[in-house]
């Protein structure tokens, strides 16, 4: 995630945090500091955020832990000041992996509860235990608490949080998949809508923001599900572009701005001979003609192909590589010959398509249905 710096590494998964982490310890800091509050209860109020924020961490290994069982390897987590994310190369389809990944976490915090509790138990007297105060108290009470409430939270069912990942599994062992995302994302967002409100009454700034990412994070996931289900089985030959032109490495600039301009191709494939060596981009162009290299080659110009995908090859597993590596065009090959080009806009153009057809047979079915024709 950007503006994050690396802190470590656990169980082979780097820990990153965020910019605005450090922002919410200056920010206590300042609230302990000016309502009249000692150093050392400011000190003390830190400690207790970032031992919470240890146990976030722990709690996304539980996903990270639980989803490698799987076989779905983790990229990193990230600390934010609402919490942790663990990005997960993918999310498990299968009802019964995804459950476990979901619920694996909020009982990581469960169990530091009763962990907590039992050093209590031995360690201190049962009043200890029972005292609640938010300052001073006893710390380990408090951590306690927080990590119960922290499972409680995570389990209420606002997808993408634990609990809406619950409700997704659930749903998704009776339904299909997508449908499945989409009737837990709006459960969510109607839980985002509640969560705002309750924000807005209390006053509760971190209310809101919570509130704004459940939203937004159910409505991205349901799309991004509803995407990878129109693409599935879906081969890149389907979708890729086969009328395109290609320049070779030795040609001038100037023919690649004569290209540029006379039709709609953006991005060219740079051949040596029959064999494709580079590809050359409108931003590869403007950026020669701002530093004045209007005498430049192609292939000074050129970026060395670097992911090339065949004509077979799933436009699922394409298109996530294309947004993962953020190659808006690749070019498409068959027995090692150049036969297309695919990119981000035209897989975005192909799926307009495909939904339009589906909305047509979905109209010409509803009024044969009606009117009895066949």
């Amino acid at each position: 995630m950007r503006w994050s710096g690396r802190i470590g590494q656990v169980a082979g998964i780097d820990i990153y945090v965020h910019w605005t982490f450090w922002l919410l310890i200056l920010w206590l800091l300042g609230v302990h500091l000016i309502h009249g509050q000692t150093v050392q209860t400011a000190l003390e109020g830190v400690g207790l955020i970032l031992a919470v924020f240890a146990c976030v961490v722990l709690h996304e290994l539980g996903h990270a832990l639980a989803a490698r069982r799987f076989g779905i390897q983790t990229k990193d987590i990230t600390i934010l000041p609402i919490g942790g994310v663990a990005r997960l190369e993918r999310m498990p389809e299968e009802p019964v992996q995804e459950l476990w990944v979901a619920l694996a976490s909020p009982m990581v915090n469960l169990l530091l509860a009763a962990g907590i509790f039992v050093v209590l138990a031995l360690a201190f007297s049962w009043a200890s235990i029972t005292d609640m105060r938010l300052l001073g108290g006893n710390f380990l009470t408090k951590l306690m608490v927080i990590n119960v409430s922290l499972a409680i939270f995570n389990l209420l069912p606002a997808f993408p949080m634990d609990g809406g990942r619950v409700v997704r599994a659930l749903l998704a062992s009776r339904f299909d998949y997508a449908q499945a995302t989409q009737w837990a994302a709006t459960l969510g967002q109607a839980m985002a809508f509640l969560f705002g409100a309750v924000g807005l009454l209390v006053g509760n700034f971190w209310l809101l923001f919570i509130a704004l990412f459940v939203y937004l994070g159910a409505q991205q996931e349901a799309y991004a599900v509803q995407i990878r289900s129109v693409l599935r089985g879906v081969p890149v030959r389907s979708a890729m572009i086969t009328q395109f032109r290609t320049l070779s490495a030795d040609d001038p600039l100037q023919r690649a701005l004569e290209e540029l301009i006379s039709g709609y191709q953006q991005d060219f494939p740079v051949l040596q001979g029959e064999q494709l060596v580079g590809l050359l981009t409108r931003s590869d162009v403007l950026r020669a003609l701002s530093e004045g290299r209007r005498e430049a080659r192609v292939g000074d110009l050129m970026r060395h192909i670097c992911q090339v995908v065949e004509d077979l090859d799933m436009l699922e597993t394409t298109y996530q590589r294309m947004q993962e590596g953020q190659c808006p065009v690749l070019p498409v090959l068959r027995a090692g010959s150049l036969v297309g080009l695919i990119t981000l806009e035209n897989i975005a153009e192909w799926m307009m398509i495909q939904s339009a057809l589906a909305s047509g047979r979905k109209t010409r079915s509803g009024w044969q249905n009606t009117f009895g024709w066949q």
